[in-house]
């Protein structure tokens, strides 16, 4: 199929509704029924017809802001595409985030509708609407009834009424205001305009083009750039289709869904790795030991391809293991995963090999809110372990070194025309990031191998330096040590100490599972976080996890902590990253006293 070109959002989705009109474009399962109901692309631009008019009736027009605190869901893409289509801007924000984030955005972005997914969230907007001086109108999707707002459906039956034409928006205009999570203060308004985010799908469409009959899994949220861009817009423009799900509902979903493809970050590999780990040596006997011989068989033929070889041996023995094992793991996964999208952090070695072992083929990237988001990609013609692949068509990076004393280590920056117009209303924020040629300082650490590949450290404000100097940048550490499976989340912390110590936060199942076979007490998870035998079990997992992290970054010393860290309790982002302030305000103490 031919990879098209695009300016404009506008003209993406209303070329793609052409082409593809009798196509499935989103799915969304009836739980009663346990059917999935799929909506064509011909559907989908109707609806988009009349949430156009509806809004353009509400008074939007070009420049405004349409708000939306909603998950995935078809009304978000509808509300999206429509408001994009009277040139106006949309701001999305996540379900999850606290109500006075979403008080800020709304008068920062100065919205003027906002969308809302329930009555429940639109009656804890309405407490604080009148703060807000733009904000004239809120729309609920999901209505229980009560009538204080206006219906999604009274939307859309006023703009069938009264439809309106098309606004076919220019390259500079802005689609949307992207919030970054704000880890360190107020959310930032990420300025994308037209061309931004057109330049990055075609770039992608490019290196990885889709086929109409692709299909993905839609768990990662489209207010985050990584899956507003990969999957809905990627998607729309090729004529593929998802399954729109959540990430507590995924595994259920998987199988009736049956992607080809799957957008996720490592945290989901990871639990996939650790869990069907746990799952064997739960079951041990002849069961493990086939499994571990294919895995070791596939490393094998996984190490053998890299150096162009293969053997009979190697290739009739992964056929057997691929019927005994893998094809029952990918079963799980629908049985027509071929390949997987990974963002948002750099994934371990270790796990993705082990997910390509299955006959899933993982693909890294990288990029911000701030590049729309994609600057580079591992592709099916290059793609190399350990880095995040080479930039994508029209996209530069350069490393400045003078951030680090590491020979070849820098910041990444970035030049192309997926980068940001600039933060909303911030311009010493603006003045900071942007270089005088117009690339983008990302803040990331990183380094560019001979062929061109890209590799991450990780965070230049989370580097520190250790009381004897050396540099250490704790979110690569963090990974290894999540990788252990009784370990759900962790944050390392040493900075102008002796030597790295950390926060953990037990799996807690999983520890119970082990706590039963040792014939301890279950009941209180507190208690059995003080037994010696359970601090033990964490050092070895530890030190187990810690391979291939540096001698002197290693971590000496931890607390176990036992309130599980969501985005609801603020200790994540809602994209899932540790917020290392809130961390602090609430372990300082125990930190401290890990040094004493």
């Amino acid at each position: 199929m031919a990879v098209p070109t695009y300016s404009n959002l506008v003209d993406l989705y209303a070329t793609s509704v052409e082409r593809f009109a009798d196509n499935p474009l989103l799915g969304a399962r009836d739980d009663a029924s346990e059917t999935w109901n799929w909506l064509t692309f011909r559907e989908f631009g109707a609806l988009i017809d009349q949430c156009r008019a509806g809004l353009s009736g509400l008074g939007v027009t070009k420049g405004d802001r349409v708000a939306a605190i909603s998950d995935n869901r078809a009304e978000w893409a509808i509300g999206a595409y429509a408001t994009y289509g009277l040139a106006a801007a949309w701001v999305p924000m996540y379900e999850a985030q606290l109500p006075k984030d979403w008080k800020y955005i709304l008068n920062d972005s100065g919205a003027k509708v906002l969308i809302a997914a329930n009555e429940g969230i639109a009656a804890k907007v309405a407490e604080f609407k009148d703060e807000i001086s733009t904000l004239e109108t809120i729309v609920t999707i999901d209505v229980q009834g009560g009538g204080d707002f206006m219906t999604w459906d009274d939307l859309l039956a006023t703009g069938s009424k009264d439809p309106v034409d098309t606004v076919s928006p220019e390259e500079k205009d802005t689609a949307g205001l992207i919030y970054t999570s704000g880890t360190t203060g107020n959310p930032k308004g990420v300025i994308l305009s037209h061309g931004n985010l057109s330049s990055n799908v075609n770039g992608v469409n490019v290196v990885f083009p889709l086929e109409t009959d692709d299909r993905s899994a839609s768990f990662l949220p489209w207010a985050h750039s990584f899956g507003q861009t990969i999957e809905l817009h990627t998607l729309v423009a090729m004529g593929a289709s998802t399954g729109l799900t959540s990430a507590k509902t995924l595994m259920r979903d998987l199988p009736e869904i049956r992607p080809t493809i799957l957008v996720a970050v490592p945290t989901v590999f990871n639990k996939v790795y650790d869990g069907l780990l746990k799952r064997m040596a739960a079951t041990g006997g002849i069961q493990k030991s086939i499994f571990d011989s294919a895995l070791a068989n596939s490393r094998k033929r996984e190490q053998m391809a890299k150096q162009g070889q293969t053997t009979r041996w190697v290739e009739i023995k992964h056929s057997l293991y691929d019927r005994l094992v893998f094809q029952k793991v990918r079963d799980g996964f629908g049985g027509r995963l071929k390949y997987a999208f990974s963002g948002g952090a750099a994934i371990s070695d270790e796990v993705a090999e082990f997910i390509s072992a299955l006959g899933i083929t993982v693909y890294e990237g990288y990029g911000l809110t701030e590049t729309s988001p994609v600057v580079t990609a591992n592709t099916r013609e290059a793609r190399r372990l350990g880095t995040v692949g080479k930039p994508i068509p029209e996209v530069s990076v350069t490393i400045d070194g003078d951030a680090t004393d590491e020979e070849g280590l820098g910041e990444i920056v970035v030049h192309g025309p997926n980068v940001m117009q600039g933060y909303y209303n911030l311009a010493e924020e603006n003045a900071k990031v942007f270089t005088d040629d117009g690339g983008f300082r990302t803040g990331d650490l990183g380094s560019v191998d001979s062929d061109g590949y890209l590799m991450i450290r990780g965070r230049i404000k989370e580097q520190y330096k250790l009381e004897n100097g050396k540099y250490v940048v704790p979110s690569p550490i963090e990974e290894q040590l999540t990788l252990s499976g009784y370990i759900a989340s962790a944050m390392v912390y040493g900075e102008q100490r002796p030597y790295n110590v950390a926060v953990l936060v037990p799996d807690v199942e999983a520890l119970n599972g082990w706590a039963a076979e040792q014939g301890f007490d279950t009941s209180d998870t507190q208690v059995l976080l003080g037994r010696d035998e359970v601090h033990a079990m964490y050092e070895s997992e530890v030190e187990k996890y810690s391979g291939p992290v540096k001698r002197y970054e290693r971590v000496k010393g931890f607390v176990l902590e036992p309130e599980e860290w969501t985005p609801e309790n603020g200790f994540l982002t809602p994209s899932l990253k540790v917020k290392r302030r809130a961390v602090m305000h609430a372990y300082g103490d125990d930190i401290a006293a890990l040094y004493q």
